[in-house]
């Protein structure tokens, strides 16, 4: 069966980032109607530690969830655009895990970065998605936490990161320094 992307692409006008995972996991693992929403990926910890020094920032701790609107609020001011490689998959099995899913459509990342005209870089946030980049804009996949430059439509950093998941074998605090290096970089 052909599940199709439930939410649409965040896309700040002043985006000089554009974050992409591979597809959200099933909705009755989301704690929030919003990217990354499934309370025990990292994610929303990391940018929590990077910018605030504090991991919980974005958590409601007693109701185990994160806070949606300071999440939004937080990517319209640092200018992070987010959607997935992936607008419909076909899942074999029915857990997050990148490598059950079958892409069927891929996002086309053109269409995202004509909205977004400010974006200089592009973030994979996993082997799923960075591979999908790959197959977009015929380019090498750069070695994790690190970038290459792509020139399709414009000039763009592609940067593959730590996935955010628990399964990906890394510290919090290591994928948070990871992340904070692209973001120096960027000149957030």
């Amino acid at each position: 069966m052909i599940e199709r992307h439930q939410l649409v692409p965040f896309l700040p006008p002043n985006a000089k980032i554009l974050m992409l995972g591979s597809f959200p996991p099933p909705k009755q693992r989301w704690c929030i109607d919003f990217f990354y929403p499934n309370y025990i990926n990292d994610m929303w910890r990391i940018m929590g530690l990077i910018f605030f020094n504090d991991k919980n920032r974005f958590c409601i701790l007693d109701e185990k969830k994160f806070d949606r609107e300071a999440i939004i609020k937080f990517c319209n001011d640092y200018g992070i655009a987010i959607f997935d490689t992936a607008s419909a998959v076909i899942r074999h099995k029915s857990n997050a895990s990148d490598k059950f899913l079958e892409i069927v459509e891929p996002t086309n990342i053109y269409a995202l970065l004509e909205q977004i005209p400010n974006c200089h870089a592009i973030v994979t946030t996993g082997e799923k998605a960075s591979a999908t980049l790959v197959e977009t804009f015929n380019c090498d996949i750069p070695k994790v936490g690190s970038y290459i430059e792509i020139h399709n439509p414009q000039e763009l950093r592609f940067y593959r990161m730590p996935s955010s998941s628990r399964a990906y074998p890394m510290k919090l605090e290591d994928k948070a320094k990871a992340y904070k290096k692209m973001f120096d970089e960027i000149v957030f």
